[in-house]
């Protein structure tokens, strides 16, 4: 077997209403051999059967339980060929051969461990999808953040988002989104994979901070732009808001641990911003039915 230029590795739960656009732009675009794998994480939607039956050249990886992002996204790997890797989420659609574009790329710039596209709204907006690494302002002023929020121009959430950047020009930088990215599979191999201690959220910025550490560069370039659907809920079901806290809790331990007594403060005041998201959505849901 003829081993393909580039693997897409796709990760889905409960994806149906969006895979099928992914998988045909796909197809419709990328010119360099490659394969797709699809590793579904156990979907009660129809999401197997429909991937199985539209896309049968499809490799598809069903999961019994849904184990995270990142141990899907490692399954996936595992399955494939590819000299280059592409984790993409189930919500995008090319326009364009951007796969082979960022293929060239990593081809001719060997020091480079992730690279990634610009990342577009539907209607052509701009996502801002590389960022600097967070700090502990980030937990308060990050992209969903009330305080981002209420006061969308203070420096923190700038200075994080990277929002004073044009984005129309290549530049190295701390991390870019998991919804598109492309990586050697060598440096993959070297950093171990994706961290499967993340259930959801963070896995990208551990993982390009992991490929900082081991000396390579993270990249983007936006050259070539992937659309995506945005997918974060405004009401997140309180499972998701816990999963999103565990991994805040879990990326300070592994790139930002201090003194004991940083420490515990971090993880007070991670597990407080917790409590309180989940008792703003109890009362929001609360308000909400009483004014039906």
């Amino acid at each position: 077997m003829t081993t393909p230029l580039i693997s897409v590795v796709i990760v889905t739960y409960n994806s149906k209403a969006y895979i099928g656009a992914c998988l045909e732009t796909i197809e419709a675009h990328t010119r360099a051999a490659h394969e797709v794998v699809v590793v579904d994480n156990a979907s009660s939607d129809g999401t197997v059967e429909y991937v199985a039956a539209a896309h049968p050249s499809v490799r598809l990886i069903a999961r019994k339980r849904n184990g995270g992002l990142s141990a899907a996204v490692n399954d996936g790997v595992a399955a494939s060929n590819g000299t280059y890797v592409t984790a993409i989420n189930p919500d995008t659609r090319l326009t364009s051969d951007a796969l082979s574009a960022l293929a060239a790329y990593l081809g001719t710039h060997p020091d480079v461990g992730i690279v990634a596209p610009k990342l577009l709204d539907d209607d052509g907006t701009l996502q801002l999808s590389c960022r600097a690494f967070p700090g502990y302002s980030t937990a308060f002023f990050n992209r969903y953040s009330l305080l981002t929020r209420l006061m969308p121009g203070n420096r923190y959430a700038r200075n994080y988002l990277m929002a004073d950047f044009d984005h129309g020009s290549t530049k190295d930088v701390d991390w870019v989104s998991g919804a598109a990215m492309m990586f050697p599979r060598p440096v993959f191999e070297e950093v171990g994979g994706w961290d499967d201690g993340f259930f959801m959220f963070n896995e990208d910025v551990d993982f390009c901070r992991r490929i900082h550490d081991a000396r390579s560069r993270v990249v983007y370039n936006p050259s070539v732009a992937v659309y995506h659907r945005i997918g974060v809920s405004k009401r997140a079901p309180a499972s998701i808001v816990v999963e999103r806290h565990k991994s805040m809790w879990r990326y300070y331990r592994k790139h930002m641990r201090s003194n004991a007594l940083v420490d515990a403060a971090t993880a007070v005041g991670i597990a407080g911003r917790c409590g309180f998201v989940l008792a703003t959505s109890v009362i929001r849901s609360a308000l909400a039915r009483i004014r039906r």
